[in-house]
């Protein structure tokens, strides 16, 4: 079955209703220059009311190693997400921790890059000059297909993903995940909670 992460929470309330809706994660950005940033001492505040069984994961820039590490541990993450230009080597010294590196799409994979992280997921997010991930819109999801059974990780599909397109979006690329995030709001920051419980079950279908 593939699983679902609802990303870019800053609220209490949408956290509970993404849970109860039937997420199996959570991601929250610490990245503040993202319209979704979350102080560390807010996330710590909702996670400690979330179910044990939801993951939850800390999306993080460029961020500095020390920095991720108090804010994993302040948080109880359980996987973080790098979604900048952090190198493999950066990604290696996060031992006993899961990282997610993320891959922002353009035209073609860069599978030299790609092969170069040994970390315990990859997630696939849609390219833009302008901004770094929560973009609202999907890449060509066919870059993907003869690809994602070769990774021999799990994959994580994000961009763009809503209630209309993920079925489609599963049936092309066969993720382990599906991520969304900007595609469920009424604004940047607070989700619709009609759209979050149409895509859950959308991918739950």
């Amino acid at each position: 079955m593939v699983r679902v992460k609802i990303c870019g929470i800053t609220s209490l309330e949408d956290a509970l209703v993404s849970v109860k809706a039937g997420c199996d994660a959570l991601g929250f950005v610490f990245y503040k220059k993202s319209p979704r940033y979350i102080t560390p001492e807010r996330a710590k505040e909702i996670i400690r009311q979330l179910p044990a069984d939801i993951i939850k994961i800390g999306v993080f820039v460029n961020t500095q190693e020390e920095t991720a590490k108090r804010i994993a541990k302040l948080c109880s993450l359980d996987m973080l997400q790098f979604h900048g230009n952090e190198s493999p080597e950066f990604c290696r010294r996060f031992k006993g921790i899961k990282i997610i590196r993320a891959f922002r799409i353009k035209d073609k994979l860069d599978l030299e890059k790609i092969s170069r992280y040994k970390t315990f997921a990859y997630l696939f997010d849609t390219f833009s000059k302008a901004e770094i991930g929560g973009t609202g819109k999907s890449f060509n999801w066919k870059l993907l297909t003869k690809d994602v059974s070769n990774f021999k990780v799990p994959v994580f599909l994000s961009g763009g993903l809503n209630p209309k397109n993920v079925k489609q979006a599963i049936e092309t690329v066969h993720p382990d995940w599906c991520d969304a995030s900007s595609s469920l709001e009424v604004r940047p920051g607070e989700k619709d909670h009609k759209k979050v419980r149409e895509f859950i079950e959308a991918v739950r279908r």
